[in-house]
Order: C-alpha cells, then sequence, then structure tokens
C-alpha cells in the first residue's frame, strides 16, 4: 500500500507515518515546515520529505491512500491535486479506525487526564508484556513511538481527542472510533474557538457515548457531575462502570494508595492523578490485568510527559514542568502540589498560550484556578494575540479574571526569565505550566538553578 501525508510533520502525523513505514507500508509525505523532534525522528527512518513545501507532483494515480493533518489549510495544492484524481483521502482518527475495524477499540476521552489515563494503561500493558496497538498524545518512557499497529493484535488503546479531525472533516476525532471500551475522565469547556458555548462542548460527548458499540462498556469517572450525567442519561444500550478517588494518604512527601493488599507508595501525586489511575485500573481489568497485578505495575508509574514532570530537585527545592493550560488543569495540578508539599511555599507560573486561554471572552473560567498557590504567575506574549488575530487582553482583565489581587502578571519573556532565575529557591515548589515555553525559556537552564 502506498500512502501519502500531507502535513507529515505534526505530533500524531509523523508518529502514524513511521507506525505504518514499520508495518511495511510505502509512505511519503509533505510539509512547508517541520521541527524536532518530528523532523529528526521521521529522517531516522527516511521519512524525511528532501525539500519543505507542498508539491502536487508527488500526488498520483500511483497512492492508494491520502491522510491529511489539521496544519494543511482547504486551498492546499496537494489536497486539491488528490480531490481532482478521486483519491481516498482519510483524516488520522479516520484511518486509525480503518487500521483497528477488526481489534477491540479502547477509548480514552474527557477534556482532560487522557494522556495520563492512556500512559498509565499501557504502562501496565506493557509491564505484564500483554502487546496492544496503541496510539498516545506524549512521548512514554520504554515506547519508542506514539502509534504502534500490528496486524494480530487484539487491543488497540486510543487517546480519543475531541478537537477536529481535518480541514475538510469537522467532526471531533473521538467521533471517529466507535469504541467497544470506552473511559470518561471529565468535562471542562475547551477548545472555544470551535465550540463556543458549554453546551456545545458537551454534546460532543453525548455524541461519543452514543457513538460506543451495542453492548459495550462505559468506565467513568463519577465524582465529575457533568461526565455522570451524561453518561448516565445514555440510552446506549452499554455497560456502565464508575469510579471515583480511591483512598489514600500521604507521608514525608510521598502518597500511598490503601489496598486490601497493603499500603502502596506512588510515584505520582495528586487527586486527578489518583483518579486517573482508578479508571485506569477499571480499562486494565477489562483488558485482562487483574488487580494486583495492575497494582505491582502502577507502583513504577512515573507520569506521562510534561504532566507534573520533575524537572529538577534538591532536599529543599523541588521544580515542576505541567502541559496543564485550561482552567480545570490548572486548578487540579496547582492543588496536587501544594497537598504534596503542604510546608513549602508553591509558586504557580502559567502561560495563557492558546486560543482559548487568551480569548477574553474565556477568561473568567480561570476563577480560583491559582488559589491554592502561595505565589502566582501569568505569563503571556501580547504577539501571541496578534498571531491567533484576538483582541487585545490586557492586564487588568486578567488579575479580574483570575480574582487574586496579588496577581503578578508578565508579558515581556526577559522580564518573567528574570523573575524566574531571581526567587530565593529555599523551600520552595516551582510548578511551570504551560503548552508554551514562556516566550522562548530555556528549561535545561532551569534545571540548573538548583
Amino acid at each position: 500500500m502506498q500512502i501519502h501525508f500531507i502535513a507529515i510533520g505534526g505530533s500524531a502525523m509523523h508518529n502514524l507515518a513511521i507506525a505504518l513505514h514499520q508495518k511495511g507500508y510505502q509512505v511519503t509525505g509533505s510539509d512547508d515546515t517541520i521541527h524536532d523532534p518530528s523532523k529528526s525522528r521521521l529522517e531516522k527512518y527516511g521519512l524525511l520529505p528532501d525539500e519543505f513545501g507542498w508539491f502536487p507532483e508527488k500526488i498520483t494515480h500511483n497512492l492508494d491512500v491520502v491522510i491529511l493533518g489539521m496544519h494543511a489549510k482547504q486551498d492546499n495544492v496537494e489536497l486539491l491535486k488528490a480531490q481532482e484524481l478521486g483519491l481516498k483521502i482519510y483524516s488520522y482518527p479516520e484511518f486509525l479506525y480503518e487500521q483497528s475495524k477488526d481489534k477491540t477499540r479502547v477509548v480514552i476521552g474527557g477534556s482532560h487526564g487522557k494522556t495520563t489515563i492512556t500512559s498509565m494503561i499501557l504502562h501496565v500493558l506493557n509491564y505484564h508484556e500483554k502487546e496492544v496497538d496503541y496510539m498516545v498524545g506524549a512521548q512514554l518512557e520504554g515506547f519508542e513511538t506514539m502509534v504502534h499497529l500490528t496486524k494480530d493484535n487484539e487491543f488497540i488503546v486510543l487517546e480519543g481527542d475531541e478537537y477536529l479531525s481535518s480541514p475538510i472533516d469537522m467532526r471531533p476525532k473521538f467521533h471517529l472510533y466507535k469504541p467497544n471500551i470506552a473511559l470518561l475522565s471529565g468535562i471542562a469547556w475547551d477548545h472555544i474557538n470551535v465550540f463556543p458555548t458549554f453546551d456545545n462542548y458537551t454534546e460532543q460527548f453525548r455524541i461519543f457515548t452514543e457513538s460506543m458499540v451495542n453492548g459495550g462498556s462505559m468506565v467513568y469517572n463519577e465524582e465529575d457531575v457533568i461526565v455522570k450525567e451524561v453518561v448516565e442519561s445514555s440510552t446506549n444500550h452499554i455497560k456502565k462502570y464508575p469510579y471515583q478517588t480511591p483512598a489514600h494518604f500521604i507521608e514525608d512527601g510521598i502518597t500511598f494508595l490503601e489496598t486490601e493488599e497493603g499500603d502502596l507508595p506512588l510515584e505520582i501525586f495528586g487527586n486527578h492523578n489518583l483518579q486517573n489511575l482508578a479508571g485506569a485500573k477499571w480499562i486494565c481489568q477489562h483488558m485482562g490485568i487483574d488487580e494486583d497485578d495492575f497494582y505491582e505495575a502502577i507502583a513504577s508509574f512515573k507520569g506521562a510527559s510534561k504532566r507534573l514532570e520533575k524537572i529538577a530537585e534538591n532536599s529543599s527545592t523541588v521544580i515542576f514542568k505541567d502541559f496543564a493550560h485550561s482552567p480545570s488543569k490548572v486548578a487540579a495540578t496547582t492543588k496536587a502540589v501544594k497537598e504534596q508539599y503542604s510546608s513549602r511555599t508553591v509558586v504557580a507560573c502559567l502561560e495563557l498560550h492558546t486560543y482559548s486561554s487568551l480569548n477574553a471572552a474565556f477568561l473568567a473560567e480561570y476563577k480560583g484556578a491559582l488559589e491554592f498557590a502561595d505565589k502566582a504567575v501569568v505569563f503571556y506574549a501580547p504577539h501571541a494575540l496578534k498571531i491567533k488575530q484576538l483582541e487585545e487582553v490586557t492586564k487588568e482583565q486578567i488579575a479580574t479574571a483570575f480574582k487574586r489581587d496579588d496577581l503578578i502578571i508578565y508579558t515581556n519573556p526577559k522580564e518573567f526569565k528574570t523573575f524566574i532565575f531571581n526567587l530565593e529557591l529555599e523551600n520552595k515548589a516551582i510548578l511551570l505550566m504551560s503548552s508554551g515555553n514562556y516566550g522562548g525559556l530555556d528549561f535545561e537552564e532551569v534545571k540548573s538553578l538548583i
């Protein structure tokens, strides 16, 4: 099979390209720009385009499939050529479904926790040498790629993103997978540019629940009132398995899970991560891993990349990097760090970087998101607003939205860096939350602070 990727450099796209190459397919691709790690990984497998740009001459009748990434535009010359030739064009979630129609599809959905839960499941399965296909949104320790596809594996585990599938397919990705087994972790409004109201956003999760195959199993967080209502009101003929935060305690900076076999020390912490663990346990049990085997494996799980990732630590200071950017994620992450390091001063630094977080109409959703931080800092770059063609957001609007009189706000990357590097670090827990890099902050340099 000959497959061409339009926008091969994306995080998911390049991983799928590598997975299909490893499966024995002939893979080519184009993109107008490709950055590391995608660039070096494509190069390693001989899949990096000879030159950047779009080349309609690459699109011929010899191609069996074209896979279209979100980075491409509707008027992309390669896309137009593929349409003209009548070639089969898939979004990557569509193609993943085509590759897994005969497998048991396990889909992890929710506004937050998807990557961590999927990572937990794969960690446990890998620990017990149980082979499965998968697609996950972060690079995992012990896994070479974020996508793995075979002909023979019974299960495929998919991280079910609610964002759009492709420039010509406006359906959320997780509507395309038709799961046999699914999980919903939580629902908190996000992607305001696509889902302009909370009701419209919630509706996507109702559709997801209804898309499950007849007789499927839905695992859901019953402590999230929206999730509970969505799942329990569903008329789809599915089995429903609720979960909640398991019993635990913190001692000497370590979180212990209370189990029937005794107290289990964990590498992870925070109520949200314990909820994630409870959901992952249900899924693993549906995949043939019993409770004891799950606990044995999960004890060594250190977290997904960029999710409460400990980048530096000494006896009196710890620095975390986290991908949290939406209000619910920021609140959960900050609370987790404060509970884990209750005797330390928690300095929480949030970058407003996404379309939603920089939208003046959405800012009010951040009310109380940093309340558990002893010192709260917000950074945003005014030029990011221009790039996203959004109205200017003032410091006053941000201060009002967060409802915190002592909020420190930076718009200049150099000033923010100076703040970080001049902090008194004794007895501190530093939390850097962003889906960006604070206008060019070198995290390797940050590591050298302690």
